[in-house]
């Protein structure tokens, strides 16, 4: 670690040791240039924010506002009646109570279908997260593994404006894919509702007796999943 550099014979103030390091990696390499000039600016540049009384340096970021509760049973709250509705009952419930920690707290609820006689399934997730330490904004439109069984073959998100502060929802790609992912951003909250439709296929002519899945439309499923999560949110505000 460079020390205290001399100006005109006298010792100058100390700069932080972290401001030093990170002036010693970010330093241009150039021949014949005298090193203890770059430091004497990053100590110049800290005096003056000390001499106004702030710190920037290793400041902690703001933490997000939550403006929304969990609960252990987050079934209580998420029923997706709109779902529903056009889908059909989602008697089976399966609450996760998550886990609770000073940085992130998160819940669950599974809901799905009883159809015994039917040409398939489907079932919606409801996942609701609130960052308390690190605002989610930074990595809310970024892709991840569990987020690709959503989008298929050259899906992508689009925006879906007036919902929270930030919503997006999977677009379809090349594929006749049967899901979607809504994702909506409200502060340090964030909440997910997937959908999943299982049709049973291989025979050419449909047993009569066999009742088809229900056929919405991918625009109707969307504005479904949109009043579900605008509904969980307003069971879960604080305000």
């Amino acid at each position: 670690m460079i020390g205290e550099p001399e100006l005109d014979g006298e010792p100058g103030p100390a700069a932080p040791a972290e401001v030093v390091e990170g002036a010693v990696e970010r330093a241009p390499a150039r021949s014949g240039a005298r090193p203890w000039r770059w430091v004497v600016a990053a100590v110049v540049a800290t005096s003056a924010l000390w001499a106004g009384g702030l710190y920037a340096f290793g400041a902690p970021p703001a933490e997000p506002e939550i403006r929304y509760r969990l609960t252990d049973d987050l079934c209580g709250q998420y029923k997706a009646s709109t779902l529903e509705g056009l889908l059909g009952s989602l008697p089976e419930a399966a609450p996760e109570a998550g886990t609770r920690h000073p940085a992130l707290d998160w819940a669950a609820c599974s809901r799905g279908s009883d159809r015994p006689a039917s040409g398939g399934t489907f079932h919606t997730t409801a996942t609701v997260e609130l960052h308390k330490k690190t605002d989610p904004a930074a990595e809310f439109a970024l892709d991840t593994p569990h987020s690709r069984i959503y989008l298929y073959d050259g899906g992508a998100w689009e925006s879906m404006p007036g919902l929270g502060e930030q919503a997006l929802v999977t677009r379809p790609g090349t594929e006749n894919e049967s899901g979607l992912r809504l994702r909506v951003r409200d502060g340090g909250a964030v909440f997910t509702i997937d959908l999943s439709i299982y049709e049973v296929r291989g025979e050419e002519t449909p047993d009569p007796r066999v009742d088809p899945l229900p056929d919405p439309g991918r625009e109707a499923l969307v504005a479904a999943a949109v009043e579900d999560a605008r509904a969980l949110m307003a069971a879960l505000s604080t305000s």
